[in-house]
């Protein structure tokens, strides 16, 4: 754990970097005006939490639209981890959390941020990879003029 001043973060673009593993950096803002650029000086996030009473409700609603643009998961008063792995999962933010926010490292279409497209144009038959041929030899399921199929 390590804790700085407000003029600190902001004067030192490293502290504002994300960290993965067990890391706190306890930020001393000198008020709301602070607050808000300190959160406006942070980058594209995985998570932001966001620790509240009753009472900081309004300072919360003010914050959220700036961290809506910053990360893709915001939790109030709990921590971000660990998180299911669900259809409901999504762990995205703005770059460099990803470069796309269809994708997602948590959840059940996390493996999609991995796949790369490729486009087979004017092929002949026994150039396609076995997957995409016309006859299907592997019988996987695929959309043949909008019909899901396997023949």
């Amino acid at each position: 754990m390590y804790e700085v001043t407000g003029e600190q973060l902001l004067a030192e673009p490293a502290m504002r970097e994300e960290v993965f593993g067990p890391f706190i950096l306890l930020v001393r803002l000198t008020g709301l005006d602070q607050l808000r650029e300190a959160a406006r000086a942070f980058r594209g996030q995985l998570s932001a939490g966001v620790h509240a009473e009753a009472s900081d409700r309004a300072t919360a609603a003010e914050l959220l639209p700036i961290l809506e643009r910053r990360t893709g998961r915001i939790v109030i008063n709990n921590f971000s981890m660990p998180q299911e792995v669900s259809y409901a999962s999504v762990h995205t933010g703005p770059f460099p959390a990803t470069s796309d926010s269809r994708f997602t490292s948590v959840g059940m279409t996390a493996i999609e941020r991995f796949l790369r497209p490729v486009t087979y144009q004017n092929f002949p038959d026994e150039l396609l990879p076995e997957s995409l041929r016309e006859a299907n030899p592997l019988h996987l399921w695929c959309l043949v003029d909008g019909e899901l199929t396997r023949d």
